[in-house]
């Protein structure tokens, strides 16, 4: 439900907006004069401010400056009672969408908001895959253009401006700190510290003192006061990466800081506050892990109050080609080889494999390609998986879950491939003969050897 909040002196005008907001299906969020509104801006998740612009405490002129602080795209309405021309055109200048004379049509004001709401929604809509955006706010650039992205970045939008603990799930590679980091940064704590630490790359007996810090003399070795992660992290996000590989010990102590926001460094004999936004991440099913007694209920509540999973690269192919074109960009200074392109059939082997790395085996072999590539060219040989087929990869991945027809349609894919290959041997490669062989007719048999990317280096 899109959120108004409403900003009104007049309790009379105050409760006629609301009705009438409330009767269209909008939620109003009253405040009676500039000081409320301000601080319910920084409180509730709001869609849409509607503020007049003469009010008690701080006006409406201020309203305007915090709020496009806060959220520079969100859609601010004023109100005047004298329908001032200068007032009207200060306001617009200063950032508002757009503005209303008193009195004024209840009609008109509904169309005014629900287009100012349209207009939020296009200029937000998919706002992490715009480079252009992630740019100019300084945001990490997400790249894909599948409906599971979209998903994901429309549920970060959603949760980035509150202080709701997010659980990432993904398999290795996704790119889970990368989307970490633009909760981080499309939220209210973007000017505080982005802090990871990866759960399972530090050993036990060192991963509370980074993650906590310790006192001088906690252990042999300890000379000095240092501060951990959890404290260095404050007034912004910690990244809490494979949190499923975290000692039991220590998830206990986790818990503490999602429930109370206190730490004591190792060592220490007191407790510190601190304010830090947690967002997890995990390649493991933490559900299962509670089942098993190697992972805490209490803290698996606590950390999946937002879950987020991201598909791997395989079951979101349609974002292959633009991070390929990426990676393509990336390293082309490194490589100092000018323009590069990838070849259709190169680009139809990159659609097909199996990626079990993701989104990181993918960037590796481009940048493994780009080296090998010549004449501004990468092609199959180039990618260094041409010698296992990419059906054969695929064959490992048959899916055992799922409608029946799904899997056998892949087994067949790999059941046909290989039985092509071997007649294609047999034939030394002459199509017309294999598909004699095969019982199939020359052209189905040319549709399938492209299909299935089969190399066949002899002629008829």
């Amino acid at each position: 439900m899109d959120t108004i909040l409403v900003i009104e002196d007049k309790e009379s005008m105050l409760t006629m907006l609301t009705k009438t907001l409330e009767g269209e299906g909008f939620q109003v969020v009253p405040a009676r004069d500039g000081a409320e509104g301000i601080k319910k801006l920084a409180d509730e998740r709001i869609g849409l401010v509607l503020t007049d612009l003469k009010l008690p405490k701080k006006d409406g002129f201020e309203v305007l400056r915090t709020a496009k602080a806060e959220n520079p795209l969100l859609p601010v309405i004023v109100m005047t009672a004298y329908g001032t021309i200068e007032n009207a055109v200060k306001a617009v200048k200063d950032g508002a969408y757009d503005f209303l004379a008193k009195p004024f049509d209840t009609g008109h004001l509904i169309v005014l908001v629900k287009r100012a709401f349209d207009s939020y929604r296009v200029a937000t809509e998919n706002i992490l895959l715009r480079s252009e955006f992630a740019d100019k706010f300084g945001l990490p650039k997400i790249i894909g253009r599948s409906k599971q992205l979209q998903d994901i970045t429309s549920a970060i939008q959603k949760v980035a401006p509150t202080n709701a603990t997010v659980l990432l799930h993904g398999e290795s590679g996704t790119g889970k700190e990368l989307f970490a980091r633009a909760i981080h940064y499309l939220g209210n704590r973007k000017d505080g510290p982005f802090v990871a630490i990866n759960s399972a790359a530090i050993p036990r007996e060192l991963l509370e003192s980074e993650l906590f810090g310790y006192e001088r003399g906690a252990f042999t070795g300890a000379e000095a006061r240092k501060l951990g992660k959890l404290e260095l992290a404050d007034k912004g996000t910690v990244f809490l990466d494979e949190i499923g590989d975290m000692d039991l010990a220590l998830q206990a102590k986790i818990l503490r800081v999602l429930q109370d926001q206190m730490i004591e460094r190792v060592g220490g004999n007191r407790s510190i506050k601190i304010d830090v936004r947690v967002v997890a991440a995990t390649n493991k099913d933490l559900q299962k892990a509670v089942e098993q007694k190697v992972f805490r209920e209490d803290l698996f509540y606590r950390l999946n109050v937002f879950p987020i999973t991201i598909p791997p690269l395989r079951e979101r192919r349609d974002d292959i080609p633009p991070l390929a074109q990426h990676f393509l960009a990336k390293y082309s200074a490194e490589v100092r080889k000018g323009p590069m392109l990838i070849a259709d059939d190169t680009m139809d082997i990159l659609m097909k494999f199996p990626w079990k790395g993701n989104v990181r085996e993918l960037e590796n072999v481009i940048e493994r390609a780009m080296i090998y590539a010549e004449g501004g060219m990468i092609r199959s040989k180039d990618l260094g998986i041409s010698e296992k087929s990419v059906l054969e990869a695929l064959a490992e991945n048959v899916p055992m879950e799922g409608p029946l027809q799904e899997i056998a349609a892949a087994a067949t894919r790999i059941a046909e491939s290989r039985r092509i290959r071997q007649v294609l041997k047999q034939t030394g490669g002459n199509k017309t003969r294999a598909a004699e062989v095969l019982q199939v007719s020359y052209k189905t048999l040319l549709t399938k050897i492209k299909d299935y990317q089969l190399e066949d280096k002899s002629g008829d």
